[in-house]
C-alpha cells in the first residue's frame, strides 16, 4: 500500500485480496459514507461489494444479488447498507426517486458505475478505482480526511495481522465500546480465531482539573502497555486474562486471546447466580494477592499501576452535585453552601478509607467484562477482560462493582449472598476485618452510585445520549443501600435534605 495525501493505492494479486479489501473497508466505513466503485467490466467491482456486505452481515452465504435491473437492494444489517448499480440509470435526477439521500442519511450507500450520476453525489464520498493491471488489479482510493485516515487505519491493522501469522484472516466487528477502542474477530485459515484490539493514540481532551485532561485525573490508560502488563500479572497468578500474541504499541494494536463470547446472563439478560458466584471467588482470590505497584511489561516498558486517589474519588463523586442535582430541581444548581458541605462529607468519607484494605482493584468488573467459560475448572471458568484502567485502591471498590452492576439489576438476595460469599472466602483465606471491609464497601458503594447518577444526566444532556437515563432507579437505589451504613449518615442527611432520595418508580 502507498499512500499520497488523501489518496491510497493497494496492487491485488488475486481475488482473495480483493474479497479481504471488501472485509477490511466494511471495518473502516460509517453511515454516511458514499463509496463510489468505478472499474471496467470485470475489474472485480461486484466481488468487492459482495465481500463487504457479507463481512458487514457477518453472513458468508449471504445472498447479494446484483442490482443491475432494480437499481438498488437494501441491506438491513449493522449498519444499513443500500447497493446501488447505476449502470442504467437514465439520468442523475433518478438518484431522488431510488431514495438516495433517504439511504446516505441511515447509513451507507455502495455505488457501482457512479459515472452515471456523479453531479448527484456528495462531494464527500469515498472514491475507490478499479483497473486491470497485468494478471492483478489496481486500486486507487481517493477520500476526504476523515474516512480516508479510517482507511489507511484498517489497512495498517491487514498489514500487523500478516505480519504476526495471520495472512488472509476474516475480519469481522465484535464491538466498539464507549471509549476509545474497538474489537474485532480474526479468523485464520485453519478455523481459530483470536481478538484484535483497535487502540489508536488519542489527542488530550480539555483540562478538568487542575490543567489536567480527565484521563490523567481518573488515571484512564491511554496506551496498551497497563493492559498487557495486567493481562500478564493476571495469567501468572491462576487467574484467565487474554494471552497476548502480538503487540505494536506505538501504533495501539495487540491480537489476543479469544476467550469466548458466553456471558454471566442469561437471554433475558438476568444474572446467572452461578456465574456471579464464581466472578465473587475470582475477586477474593485476586484480593488475597499481594499485588505490587510496579509491573514489567517486556524487557523495556515498567507499568506503575496508578493509585485510586482523593483526586480522582472526589471528582467522581462531585458528579452528583454538578449534574444530577440541577437537574432534579428543573436546572438550579447547587448553592454554595450546598457544596461546601457535600465536599466536607466526601473529604471525611475518603479519610476514613486511609484505612480500608488497599490491592490491585479492576475497576470495571461487572457483567460486560465477565466471559463464562463452563468447559473449564475453578477460578478458569471465568474470563477477564477491560482491566487496563486497575488501580491501587480499597478492594471493596470491586465488589460493589459486580453485585450493583450499573446495567444489569441484581437483585438484594443475590446481592447479599455474593457479598457473604466473598466474605467467606476471605475468613478462609487468613485474618480479615470484616468490620472494615464492610465500611470501606458502603462508602465506595455510595461514591460509584454518586459517580454515576451524575453521569446519566451529563450523558443526556451534554452529550445527547438519553439511553443512559434508564439505568437511574437502579444506581439511586445502589444509593439508598449504601446509606444503610452508620458512616454514610451525613449523606443520606444531605441528599434527603436537598431532594435526592428514593428512586422515582
Amino acid at each position: 500500500m502507498t499512500s499520497s495525501g488523501s489518496s491510497l493505492t493497494l496492487f491485488l494479486t488475486n481475488e482473495s485480496e480483493t474479497i479481504a479489501l471488501g472485509e477490511d473497508l466494511a471495518l473502516a466505513l460509517k453511515a454516511g459514507d458514499c463509496l463510489a466503485l468505478s472499474g471496467d467490466l470485470g475489474a472485480g467491482k461486484s466481488t468487492l461489494a459482495r465481500a463487504l456486505l457479507r463481512a458487514m452481515a457477518d453472513d458468508p452465504s449471504l445472498e447479494v444479488p446484483s442490482p443491475t435491473f432494480t437499481l438498488v437492494q437494501n441491506y438491513e444489517l449493522r449498519i444499513p447498507v443500500a447497493h446501488f448499480d447505476l449502470y442504467r440509470l437514465g439520468d442523475s435526477s433518478e438518484l431522488d426517486e431510488l431514495g438516495f439521500d433517504e439511504a446516505l442519511s441511515q447509513g451507507i450507500c455502495l455505488v457501482e458505475w457512479p459515472e452515471q450520476a456523479l453531479s448527484a453525489l456528495p462531494a464527500d464520498r469515498i472514491q475507490l478505482s478499479i483497473e486491470h493491471e497485468g494478471d492483478g488489479r489496481r486500486v486507487r482510493i481517493d477520500a476526504p480526511a476523515a474516512q480516508h485516515n479510517r482507511i489507511a487505519r484498517v489497512l495498517a491493522i491487514r498489514a500487523f495481522l500478516d505480519a504476526h501469522g495471520c495472512q488472509g484472516a476474516s475480519r469481522r466487528f465484535l464491538t466498539g465500546d464507549a471509549s476509545m477502542r474497538a474489537y474485532e474477530t480474526v479468523t485464520t485459515s485453519d478455523g481459530l480465531t483470536k481478538i484484535l484490539m483497535d487502540w489508536p493514540k488519542q489527542p488530550d481532551g480539555p483540562p478538568v482539573l487542575d490543567g489536567k485532561p480527565y484521563p490523567k485525573v481518573a488515571h484512564i490508560a491511554e496506551d496498551a502497555y497497563p493492559f498487557v502488563a495486567i493481562a500478564d500479572y493476571l495469567r501468572a497468578h491462576a487467574l484467565a486474562a487474554p494471552e497476548i500474541f502480538a503487540a505494536d504499541y506505538q501504533q495501539g494494536l495487540l491480537l489476543i486471546e479469544d476467550l469466548g463470547r458466553d456471558g454471566v446472563l442469561d437471554a433475558t439478560g438476568q444474572p446467572i447466580a452461578e456465574r456471579y458466584r464464581q466472578s465473587v471467588a475470582c475477586l477474593a482470590h485476586l484480593h488475597a494477592l499481594k499485588t505490587p505497584g510496579r509491573l514489567a511489561v517486556g524487557t523495556n516498558h515498567t507499568h506503575e499501576i496508578p493509585d485510586f486517589d482523593r483526586t480522582a474519588m472526589m471528582m467522581e463523586a462531585r458528579l452528583l452535585l454538578d449534574w444530577h442535582l440541577p437537574w432534579k430541581r428543573g436546572g438550579v444548581p447547587a448553592t454554595d453552601q450546598e457544596r461546601e458541605n457535600y465536599h466536607a462529607i466526601w473529604s471525611d468519607l475518603i479519610d476514613q478509607l486511609d484505612e480500608a484494605e488497599k490491592n490491585l482493584l479492576l475497576r470495571d468488573f461487572h457483567s460486560p467484562n465477565i466471559i463464562w467459560r463452563g468447559e473449564k475448572t475453578g477460578l478458569q471458568k471465568i474470563g477477564l477482560i477491560d482491566f487496563q484502567d486497575a488501580m491501587i485502591g480499597p478492594t471493596a471498590y470491586d465488589l460493589v462493582s459486580i453485585v450493583q452492576d450499573a446495567r444489569v439489576t441484581v437483585s438484594r438476595e443475590l446481592m447479599d449472598q455474593l457479598i457473604a460469599d466473598y466474605l467467606a472466602l476471605r475468613h478462609a483465606q487468613g485474618p480479615f476485618d470484616e468490620a472494615r471491609f464492610r465500611k470501606s464497601w458502603a462508602i465506595m458503594s455510595a461514591q460509584r452510585a454518586c459517580k454515576l447518577n451524575g453521569l446519566w444526566v451529563r450523558l443526556m444532556v451534554r452529550d445527547k445520549k438519553p439511553g443512559y437515563i434508564k439505568h437511574m432507579p437502579r444506581t439511586l437505589w445502589h444509593l439508598q443501600v449504601a446509606f444503610e451504613h452508620e458512616a454514610l449518615a451525613p449523606l443520606r442527611e444531605w441528599c434527603d435534605k436537598v431532594g435526592i432520595g428514593q428512586p422515582e418508580s
